[in-house]
């Protein structure tokens, strides 16, 4: 631990100039209300601390800050978005005091998070991040698309706007030209948690294993969250995937994209709740690892969905540390803390999740 105390205290630098450039480049231009800021009572701590990890969280995380410390005076959380497979890295070598990730941690990780804490870490649900497919077609003000169709166009066999696939689901509308597919270029959860619905919903023509790093060379890369917006915003006759909450900071059209129900399901938060509230608990005590039903046949429900998680050690860090992470995630999972998600371009948790994330907050020591 104290190795791992050095290298966070180190790292602090890197990651307060890194939270610094994402806040100067952000698309979230939501101001901070007083009103807003938490009610309930929280046993406010003192003190900064770093944390790294999920691009897709960013924005919430960012707003979450400011208005956790304007409630705890002298808080600061450092918030590097890294990516979840480089937030994963930083919290098992002992850089950051918790992580950020868009996917539970794996077998290996978990392993050597137990090492660095001494004890579990534990996958904490905190956002759910619906996953926009977003697209750049002149006079296509929407768009419908099947997961078949969808994994056509990323799997290279679909090429051009007007290809029978689309234009049968999209009676009316006029497209045309090449398809350009843009992809996440570094590794990231987003990208696990979409070719994760590719494989589930269209095996026949996703042949790829779900990743982090996207599986095939079909299209043009592009680094991040942000990067992958700006990307669609300047490309004619793109279409890619990102978090809700860039598409709706970008200005990026949606595609309505249908469900197990055989609806074709428009995106906003209350569709993507629907999604997540049928979703399984595979974790095992106070670990909340879910299950995902990418194929759900819940009417209404938008079916990319991710879950963004915080990885806390669930003990062993030094008690400053400790103070604060348990104080912050008590505020995230709150009804303060989930209120604010939906005008960032996000979905709350249902209840259903977060009344067991709020119970394996109070038990982190």
């Amino acid at each position: 631990m104290k190795n791992g105390s050095r290298l966070a205290a180190l790292g602090g630098v890197v990651v307060a100039g890194a939270l610094a450039l994402s806040a100067c480049g952000s698309d979230n231009n939501s101001g901070t209300s007083a009103s807003e800021a938490p009610t309930g009572n929280i046993d406010c701590a003192k003190g900064t601390v770093n944390a790294a990890g999920s691009s897709a969280q960013k924005n919430a995380v960012e707003e979450w800050t400011k208005l956790f410390a304007a409630k705890c005076a002298g808080a600061n959380l450092n918030y590097n978005p890294a990516g979840s497979g480089a937030g994963i890295q930083s919290f098992n070598s002992g850089q950051v005091s918790f992580a950020g990730s868009d996917s539970a941690l794996k077998p290996e990780e978990a392993a050597a998070a137990a090492k660095r804490c001494g004890a579990p870490a534990w996958n904490l649900p905190m956002v759910v991040g619906p996953i926009a497919v977003v697209y750049n077609v002149d006079g296509a003000d929407s768009l419908k698309l099947s997961p078949e169709t969808i994994a056509g166009i990323f799997a290279g066999k679909i090429k051009n706007w007007d290809d029978p696939a689309i234009t049968k689901e999209n009676a009316g509308v006029k497209l045309s030209g090449a398809i350009k597919t843009i992809y996440r270029a570094d590794e990231a959860g987003t990208t696990e948690n979409f070719t994760k619905y590719l494989k589930t919903t269209a095996p026949g023509v996703w042949t790829w294993e779900p990743a982090k790093k996207w599986p095939n060379g079909v299209g043009q890369g592009a680094t991040k969250s942000d990067g992958v917006s700006a990307q669609v915003k300047s490309t004619k006759g793109s279409i890619s995937y990102v978090e809700m909450s860039y598409a709706t900071n970008n200005s990026l059209k949606t595609a309505d994209v249908k469900n197990g129900a055989g609806e074709y399901t428009k995106l906003s938060p209350e569709t993507a709740s629907k999604a997540i509230a049928g979703a399984q608990v595979v974790g095992t005590g106070n670990d909340v690892a879910l299950k995902i039903d990418y194929a759900t046949k819940e009417s209404g429900a938008y079916p990319i969905v991710l879950v963004t998680y915080e990885i806390p050690c669930s003990k062993g860090l030094p008690a400053d540390q400790s103070k604060f992470v348990k104080s912050f995630l008590t505020y995230t999972s709150s009804a303060d803390g989930q209120k604010i998600l939906t005008n960032l371009g996000y979905a709350p948790l249902p209840d259903s999740v977060l009344t067991k994330v709020q119970t394996s907050v109070k038990a982190l020591s």
